[in-house]
């Protein structure tokens, strides 16, 4: 198994970091639920389930990372503490940020919504990624599949799954409209913008330092 992430270097930035980054990405999940104007795939899904089934999209959103963790395991992946803590802190914030965020009214509010949620979902991304403790469940299903099939694409595999859950969802209510298009375009350049700009570097230590030197 991988060993994925740990806390040996520079600890109070990297935790600051994940935690910062998993409550506002249910902050953007949030936003774009109240914005009414299309949601990314995994959150059509997880409002589609909730719909039919009575329960908070948070609380569908970490049954869904569990069961999706539960796939790690025949993938022989290791969860970090930031995979573990994005099941259960995302949920969280959705749910509490729904209880006090309105829906949007007008048109001109709804786009500022969709926007700001879909930005906020880029900068979040960025946050907890760069942490380096982890990656989500769902895509440490994806690198840990191509991990063992090495003639797979990432960019494959991961719209294989985004398009079944994305159709799955919309069957059973989940929003599907302009932000989800404009969520698929935007949400790429924005992770390329922002995970290297918090990207945590590791210190170098001497073996490395005097590898380099030579």
């Amino acid at each position: 198994m991988a060993n994925i992430g740990n806390l040996r270097e520079r600890p109070v930035r990297r935790l600051g970091q994940l935690y910062v980054g998993l409550v506002l990405y249910g902050v953007s999940m949030a936003l774009m639920i109240r914005s009414t104007l299309g949601l990314d795939p995994w959150d059509v899904f997880h409002q589609g389930v909730a719909l039919r089934t009575g329960l908070s999209i948070g609380t569908v959103a970490i049954a869904t990372g569990l069961l999706v963790l539960l796939l790690w395991i025949p993938l022989r992946q290791r969860p970090g503490l930031g995979t573990v803590s994005n099941v259960l802190v995302i949920g969280v914030a959705v749910d509490a940020t729904l209880l006090v965020l309105p829906v949007a009214g007008p048109v001109g509010v709804q786009v500022v919504f969709l926007v700001a949620g879909i930005v906020l979902n880029g900068l979040a991304t960025g946050l907890y990624l760069g942490a380096r403790l982890g990656p989500g469940p769902r895509d440490g299903l994806m690198t840990g599949y191509v991990a063992r099939r090495p003639g797979r694409s990432v960019r494959r595999v991961r719209t294989v799954i985004e398009v079944s859950v994305l159709a799955l969802g919309w069957v059973l209510g989940g929003t599907v409209g302009i932000g989800t298009l404009a969520y698929a375009l935007v949400i790429g350049p924005l992770s390329h913008v922002f995970i290297p700009l918090f990207q945590v570097v590791p210190v170098a230590t001497p073996t490395r330092a005097a590898g380099h030197a030579v």
